[in-house]
């Protein structure tokens, strides 16, 4: 069988190539492509600046924001059926290797895979795609397709927050940095747990938007004060909780100034190639609990109970802020790349 599929050879060369797909083992599923979001670290791969996307190995497929329905299932697959609706987790673990026999997190699989950014592991930008049973979620036959390629972001926004010990309630004043896709994923669950929600991020339009998403309060970093400002915002005590979801060097260096005493902190906003000066000894004095985490530990189920559950309290369709075409990829890459302010989340369709 033939199937159109993008492959990444190098910073700026996309190309859309026609490959023969291998047949079905037992253990694996051929997913139809529904929709698949871009990332901010597909556009960083993209334009050359990150790390992840291994192009240096071979050219690779993108896309690990998908969502699809399985056309074939292998003859040892239980769990999906043909017709179901589907998403799949990014980081791939063996569960054979020493790493993983002793419980550590999938990114310290010593033969970990990464869909959408390895050749060994190709990505959702494609008609088809093919993936272990493992790793592959049913989800909701009333959901949209573009809602389900939303719960990759949002697994590693729950993830960060509750899977990394942050775990906020009700009596807790959490600081946010970076009101991205990740942000608001991240924003909806300190929420959920009743916590204040505060917001730091230098684009007003994302401000703007994240106050529909969770956020009682945003914050412009740009302006001078804003350290006074959360501080006020916090009765002088400064937040009991830190998500870091820009991965933006200044946003990084700045939760070390942001975070109150023996505050609990997130690390989710990707920075892997770079070095970024901070103040680590404020960790010292500040008693901060820091963790972070590539990937997440069989989070995706509880995921998409969660989403289920929530739904329906914010308008997850209006994230979507562009549309394209899957033949129109190279478009698509256009508008995520230059227009980062607008472009909150530009969405890949495929032709039925």
């Amino acid at each position: 069988m033939k199937a159109n599929i993008a492959f990444l050879h190098g910073p700026e060369d996309l190309r859309i190539e026609e490959v023969e797909l291998p047949p079905l083992k037992p253990n694996e599923i051929l997913i139809k492509l529904k929709a698949c979001g871009i990332c901010g670290s597909d556009v960083e791969c993209y334009e050359g600046k990150s790390a992840e996307g291994r192009y240096d190995i071979a050219p690779y497929t993108p896309g690990h924001e998908w969502a699809g329905q399985a056309a074939e299932v292998g003859s040892a697959v239980t769990s999906v059926k043909v017709g179901n609706k589907v998403v799949g987790d990014c980081v791939l673990p063996c569960f054979n290797c020493a790493n993983c026999k002793d419980g550590k997190m999938p990114s310290a699989c010593l033969n970990m895979r990464e869909v959408g950014f390895r050749p060994d592991s190709p990505g959702g930008m494609g008609e088809y795609m093919i993936l272990e049973e493992c790793y592959t979620h049913v989800i909701p036959d009333d959901w949209a397709y573009e809602l389900g390629a939303w719960v990759e972001t949002f697994n590693v926004g729950y993830w960060g927050v509750w899977g990394n010990g942050c775990d906020p309630d009700a009596s807790d004043d959490c600081v946010i940095i970076g009101a991205g896709p990740i942000g608001l994923c991240a924003s909806m669950v300190c929420k959920t747990s009743g916590a204040q929600v505060i917001v730091v991020d230098p684009l007003a339009s994302r401000r703007e938007t994240i106050l529909k998403y969770g956020a009682d309060h945003t914050v412009d970093p740009s302006k001078p004060g804003y350290l006074d400002e959360i501080l006020r915002l916090t009765n002088g005590r400064g937040p009991s909780v830190v998500i870091e979801a820009s991965g933006n060097d200044n946003g990084i260096a700045s939760l070390f100034d942001i975070a109150g005493h023996s505050a609990r902190v997130g690390l989710i906003g990707h920075s892997i190639g770079r070095k970024v000066p901070v103040e680590i000894g404020k960790t010292i004095w500040k008693t901060l609990k820091i963790a972070g985490s590539g990937g997440t530990d069989k989070w995706f189920p509880r995921t998409i109970r969660f989403l289920s559950r929530i739904k329906d309290n914010y308008d997850f369709a209006a994230l979507n802020t562009h549309h394209f075409n899957f033949k129109d990829i190279h478009k698509a890459f256009d508008v995520a790349c230059h227009d980062k302010a607008n472009a909150r989340k530009v969405m890949l369709t495929f032709d039925e």
